[in-house]
């Protein structure tokens, strides 16, 4: 009996820091967070202007990726009244009662934030720490606590958190204007996410509707969703292009093209069967593209930077 007493408690030992660790990723939204920082990463690669330090990418990405968290854990600790009656969020810790919705969790979030802001402004620049700050305001206040519940126009808005991504960056390199492929990829960034998220509001119509939340395939049904989601991605697609005219090269022109036949021909059979199978389908498609053009931009910037 003991051994076997030892040796459970060895397993839950043993798994207890991955519990821990998974928790932490969950709260804090840290896949969000990380593709945050490779846009972030992904302005700072096109931006053209002296190459910054090792130490200055690993601030800008530590800067992005803690303020992302801080959004990304005060958006399930308000919404945890929402998240309780969808079937995709109804596990989530403020939800379950694994973690409670406290001062001192308000605090952590708040701590978490400022640090981002605090190593941007002190390892960066003044207007790469307002860039961070205001894509973490924008997916925090504007979209969770504002547009959510009001407008189906709430992720359109909310796209522009992907976007202050790709100016802070930017900004490590240039911090006193904005290039055109800059401004370029910042527009395909906020251009990316009704479509992406769209989609995802189609798989879990119901949800959306039961919490009372109205995201546009609630409001207008999935057809016509589907046709703004289509009309959205060859927007995105074309604009997806232009850096290959604005200073990038035959790598990323040829990455860009390939990656949006395919995510056009996804958003076509979501338009032709507006169904939950071919709606998360085209969400996976998105994820993607924009992980397509983002490495297919740095790899192009690097290769460039070599040549040179």
């Amino acid at each position: 009996m003991r051994h076997v007493s030892t040796s459970a408690l060895a397993g839950i030992r043993a798994h207890a820091p991955a519990l821990s660790l998974r928790l932490v990723f969950d709260v804090f939204k840290l896949r969000i967070g990380f593709t945050i920082a490779l846009t972030a990463l992904a302005g700072l690669a096109i931006t053209p202007g002296p190459a910054p330090g090792a130490w200055q990418v690993l601030a800008l990405l530590l800067s992005v990726t803690l303020a992302s968290a801080a959004a990304g854990a005060y958006n399930q600790m308000i919404e945890r009244d929402l998240d309780r009656v969808m079937r995709r969020t109804a596990h989530r810790a403020f939800v379950t009662g694994r973690l409670q919705a406290s001062p001192a969790w308000h605090a952590a979030i708040l701590a978490t934030g400022a640090s981002g802001i605090a190593i941007a402004l002190l390892a960066l620049n003044a207007m790469s720490a307002a860039c961070t700050l205001a894509g973490a305001l924008v997916y925090g206040l504007v979209y969770t606590r504002w547009l959510k519940r009001r407008t189906p126009w709430n992720i359109v808005i909310g796209g522009l958190a992907g976007s202050f991504a790709v100016l802070a960056g930017s900004a490590v390199v240039a911090p006193d204007h904005w290039a055109p492929v800059t401004l370029c990829f910042a527009w395909i960034l906020f251009l990316w996410t009704p479509p992406h998220f769209w989609s995802l509001a189609i798989a879990f119509q119901e949800d959306y509707r039961a919490a009372g939340v109205p995201m546009l395939p609630v409001v207008v049904g999935n057809a016509r969703a589907a046709r703004a989601i289509f009309a959205g991605t060859l927007l995105l697609v074309a604009s997806g292009v232009a850096p290959a005219f604005l200073g990038l090269g035959m790598l990323y022109a040829v990455t860009a093209v390939a990656a949006g036949i395919y995510l056009v021909a996804r958003s076509l059979q979501l338009l032709h069967a507006p169904d939950r199978r071919r709606a998360m389908a085209n969400f996976g498609a998105s994820l993607v593209y924009l992980a397509l053009l983002l490495a297919a931009a740095i790899a192009d910037s690097a290769l460039r930077a070599s040549l040179h």
